[in-house]
């Protein structure tokens, strides 16, 4: 099995964000910042992002000064040395209220991910993948007292028992499985069905297993096929809500598919001339921004290193 580099960074990675984790525990240095006013702030409200640029196309993040309204803010880190903070107005019915928005307006990322510049794309996933933690531990799993941010917004205590709960990433491994000159692509019932796309398969790694056993796992798991040689191919954060994608190559030993129909709504081997010829044929594939498209596409590309 041929060894596969990527051939570019995937979308969420690459960005110059300074993450200053040695800041989070000093509160002094970080109500300095906030009251800084070179300070900026991304703002998140019900899942999504102010972003400025839609009318020409051409999406960026849109940070804006400190809010006029007192609220809880993540340190994101410094960005060309000015720090970057997040918030999350969703409580509010009228959240431009509070901010100098400008054009901007609150859009769904899934919409805009491919077009954004690396560090846009970095600091909002960052952001927002902090932001739903945050939603989803306003209480204690030890003792149900209620959770308030701590370490600049890194650490979610417990005002009961003191217990510290920290920010939460689930590994999913997402594999493209190739034999001689085929690929096993498959369709989840998640997929919209007017899309009509294939993709790689992909799953959550377990308790006690490793990454090369959880690809074989899933593979086996979705279609029925026996994997062998597993390669890693690179990673991308994908905040909807908080995975930490990590891309592999994987060979398969067996062809005949076994249809999880749970899980899967098709899944088929696919030759280069069919995906070449994908849109004659009436199918499609995963969306640029996706770690999923960027295997695929390597792999077309006979990207090769040692």
């Amino acid at each position: 099995m041929r060894l596969i580099k990527p051939s570019r960074p995937n979308v969420y990675t690459g960005g110059t964000l300074n993450r200053a984790a040695h800041r989070r525990e000093d509160a002094a240095w970080i109500l300095a910042a906030q009251a800084d006013a070179a300070a900026r702030y991304v703002v998140f409200w019900q899942g999504e992002a102010l972003i400025t640029g839609m009318a020409e196309r051409a999406p960026r993040a849109q940070l804006v000064a400190r809010p006029a309204v007192e609220t809880s803010a993540v340190f994101l880190g410094l960005q060309d040395g000015a720090p970057v903070f997040a918030v999350d107005f969703s409580a509010a019915e009228n959240p431009y209220e509070a901010i100098d928005a400008g054009d901007a307006e609150f859009t769904d990322m899934r919409a805009i991910t491919g077009a954004l510049q690396a560090d846009d794309a970095t600091i909002l996933a960052t952001a927002r993948a902090m932001l739903h933690w945050q939603a989803q531990t306003r209480f204690c799993s030890v003792c149900g007292g209620r959770n308030a941010p701590q370490k600049a917004g890194y650490v979610m205590e417990c005002s009961a028992c003191h217990t510290e709960h920290f920010p939460r990433t689930d590994p999913a491994v997402i594999m493209l499985v190739a034999k001689a000159d085929r690929l096993l692509l498959g369709q989840s019932h998640k997929f919209p069905k007017e899309r009509n796309f294939y993709s790689t398969l992909a799953g959550f790694v377990e308790p006690g297993e490793s990454l090369e056993d959880a690809v074989r796992r899933e593979v086996f798991e979705e279609v029925g096929v026996q994997v062998g040689e597993v390669h890693y191919h690179s990673s991308q954060p994908w905040p909807f809500p908080a995975s930490l994608m990590l891309g592999f190559y994987a060979e398969a030993l067996t062809e005949e598919i076994v249809l999880d129909t749970v899980e899967m709504r098709d899944a088929g081997w696919f030759t280069r001339e069919q995906i070449n010829q994908r849109n004659s044929l009436g199918f499609d594939l995963p969306p640029q921004d996706s770690i999923a498209r960027r295997l695929i596409d390597d792999w077309m590309e006979g990207a090769s290193g040692t």
